[in-house]
């Protein structure tokens, strides 16, 4: 028995800082949480380093490149919602074009009000931003922080 809430929507991050657990959203965003759980449940973010960290601001990855090129190459319509970009809120990250998202996503260090409406809210840190707090900075990241692995918790068991 897991115990988290909701096991199905919830993901267990192992960083090289420790672990991360984020509450995924599928009310708000329910292809960006069923795409995350098939690259999750595919070891696609296993290995993969945070490539861009800007202080204050946030820490990305899912980049299999480690480079912010890339992504699974499955892109995914934008799902844009009301919940703002807070400490903590995880969200995808694009291109120019609102429907680019992929893998890549990123974590708020603080508050960022101007993302809202412009980037697809799909889960919330609750618990480990202490972790995510000491990911390495840069852009790019000389010798960079990465996730060890990512499930979903449902699966842990």
């Amino acid at each position: 028995m897991s115990e988290y809430a909701d096991p199905e929507n919830t993901l267990v991050i192992e960083t090289t800082k420790g672990p991360v657990i984020v509450e995924m959203r599928p009310d708000l965003a329910p292809g960006h949480v069923a795409r995350i759980k098939e690259l999750a449940r595919e070891g696609f973010y296993d290995g993969i380093v945070f490539h861009r960290v800007i202080d204050g601001f946030m820490a990305q990855t899912g980049c299999p490149h480690g480079t912010g090129t890339g992504g699974s190459g499955k892109k995914l319509k934008a799902e844009f919602n009301k919940e703002p970009h807070k400490r903590g809120t995880a969200s995808m990250a694009r291109a120019a074009n609102p429907d680019s998202g992929d893998s890549q996503f990123f974590i708020c260090f603080q508050d960022s009000p101007f993302l809202d409406g412009q980037y697809t809210v799909w889960g919330q840190v609750i618990e480990g931003m202490e972790n995510v707090d000491q990911i390495k900075r840069g852009e790019p990241v000389q010798n960079p922080d990465k996730i060890q692995s990512m499930k979903v918790a449902a699966d842990l068991n």
